[in-house]
């Protein structure tokens, strides 16, 4: 093939992804939007993000300025998750009484006069507010009765607390992105960004206050804002910072969790509850929307920093693990070639375990079809009063100091420390373009 049809044909498989991701935007806006936005506003946003998507495919965006630097400061403070004050961050005076984004005075009652980032970094994704519905009433159901309709091989996301485990499929969440729920009286966000691929949950309290969520319809680097209910604050789905609003400078806590295979999960908690497919909306639950998104050449709707290098892989999954102040991104391709990573994050040991077998939830027209990109978990590398290291076993992963064998879950499965669980350590599954766009570089 001569380099002229090498350009064409890499240009048609790009124009092919991103044809399929508009096409699975606009149903999931058809599906679950409220249909009162104006439809051509919509299209004019959209083929405004398609035109710098284009752009962006063409050139290579310069390194960061100044006012991108200063929004990576800010959201690299969002690393330790804590619901900080307002008055912690001293806001950027630049970025204050700036004009709303286009139309969102009109669908949200937030108060604009207040922010974190420059306004000119938020696009609109498509759906309006709340064209994409958040599930506010879940219902759940067993282990064996999810078991019918999930395969094996199926992403979920495993939440444990308050002594209880639940189970979020992403055939559900793609089609809803946000679960306002609780565990026992513990309230919780589920939250999914498909563009991202970041699955995180986030305590709904802050103060005195419980908030609930909602898809607010935009996004900043190709990441949802989220906006809460009761003062539409919105809030950056990859960092739980608030950067528009009543709250903006206040941070939400991570709850740790981990996006693993329903085989690996339905065999650790049998007893568990999961979420059902009767959220009250109809949707085809199953299907992916985002047909072969990550294998695209580039992230969708992306306005920011390239911080990727040539030769690097935007779209590689990397597992960032987060302790205190400090975020660490371990690559895919290091841990599957590892197996198990013994890092340490502001003196404590924390072990990352990995394991084939979790199919791709971004990738095939049917998510149980997706391939193979495998899973990873990041725990406390602590317990029984002891530090532990670990090594990879054919049937799982062994610590050096007893010799117990532990699964991908965390448990002690045999050995001197069967029964013990490993406390689960904050860790969200990002692409390497996501991480760095919001942390910045190591």
């Amino acid at each position: 093939m001569n380099s002229r049809s090498r350009r064409l044909s890499v240009f048609f498989g790009f124009f092919l992804v991103a044809l399929a991701l508009v096409v699975g935007i606009v149903v999931l806006s058809a599906a679950g939007g409220s249909g009162e936005a104006s439809s051509a506003g919509a299209q004019g946003e959209r083929s405004q993000g398609e035109a710098v998507q284009a752009e962006r495919s063409q050139r290579r965006v310069p390194g960061p300025s100044a006012e991108q630097a200063e929004m990576a400061r800010l959201l690299a403070l969002s690393a330790r998750f804590g619901s900080a004050e307002a008055e912690d961050i001293e806001l950027p005076p630049e970025y204050q009484n700036q004009a709303p984004p286009p139309r969102a005075d009109q669908e949200f009652s937030t108060d604009f006069s207040r922010a974190a980032v420059s306004f000119s970094d938020i696009i609109a994704g498509g759906p309006p507010k709340d064209g994409i519905p958040a599930i506010d009433e879940p219902s759940f159901e067993r282990v064996t009765e999810a078991d019918r309709w999930l395969e094996d091989q199926e992403p979920v996301i495993l939440v444990r607390a308050e002594g209880q485990a639940k189970v979020y499929p992403l055939r559900v969440l793609t089609w809803h992105e946000i679960v306002n729920d609780s565990i026992g009286e513990f309230p919780v966000a589920v939250t999914y960004c498909p563009l991202c691929n970041t699955g995180m949950v986030f305590d709904r309290r802050l103060g005195n206050e419980v908030l609930d969520f909602g898809v607010s319809g935009r996004l900043i680097f190709s990441n949802m804002i989220m906006y809460d209910r009761p003062s539409e604050t919105w809030w950056i789905q990859a960092t739980g910072a608030a950067i528009a609003g009543k709250y903006t400078g206040h941070r939400l806590r991570l709850v740790p969790s981990s996006m693993l295979a329903w085989r690996d999960v339905k065999e650790a908690f049998p007893e568990a509850e999961v979420l059902s497919r009767v959220t009250g909306y109809t949707r085809d639950y199953g299907r992916n929307p985002y047909q072969g998104y990550d294998r695209s050449a580039q992230p969708f709707l992306y306005r920011g920093p390239d911080r990727t290098e040539r030769g690097e892989n935007p779209m590689e999954r990397v597992l960032t693990v987060y302790h205190g102040e400090t975020a660490r991104a371990v690559p895919y391709s290091e841990l599957f070639e590892h197996g198990v990573l013994n890092v340490e994050l502001e003196g404590l040991d924390i072990a990352v375990f990995s394991k084939r077998g979790t199919a791709s939830a971004l990738d095939s027209s049917r998510i149980p079809d997706g391939r193979d990109v495998g899973s990873a978990a990041a725990y406390y590398a602590q317990a029984a009063g002891q530090n532990l290291s670990f090594t990879t076993h054919r049937e799982g992963f062994r610590d050096n100091e007893t010799g117990s064998l532990w699964d991908i879950t965390g448990r002690a499965l045999s050995g001197p420390l069967a029964g013990t669980a490993l406390e689960p350590a904050p860790a969200v599954e990002h692409f390497l373009f996501s991480y760095r766009a919001f942390h910045g570089y190591e």
